[in-house]
């Protein structure tokens, strides 16, 4: 695992991915990522892995039942 490291987010909200995540997660031709906003930190996901972290993590009904608890808004939408 690479350590932690700040990039910098234009004012139109591009970022960059680095090239050695781009190429381990075979983006190298630029891809669609998961980006899910946790409210105090975004994760972003190689393609393909955000459902199989989610089932890993709690079932359908466990998210669904967590999601009805958020008071925000936004988040609530996941």
């Amino acid at each position: 695992m690479a350590a932690p490291a700040e990039f910098l987010v234009s004012s139109s909200g591009q970022m960059s991915v680095p090239a050695a995540v781009r190429h381990r997660w075979g983006l190298t031709e630029g891809g669609r990522v998961t980006v899910i906003d946790l409210g105090h930190a975004v994760v972003l996901l190689p393609p393909g892995a955000r459902q199989r972290l989610l089932s890993e993590a709690l079932s359908a009904e466990e998210h669904r039942m967590f999601v009805a608890t958020l008071d925000d808004p936004d988040l609530a939408t996941t």
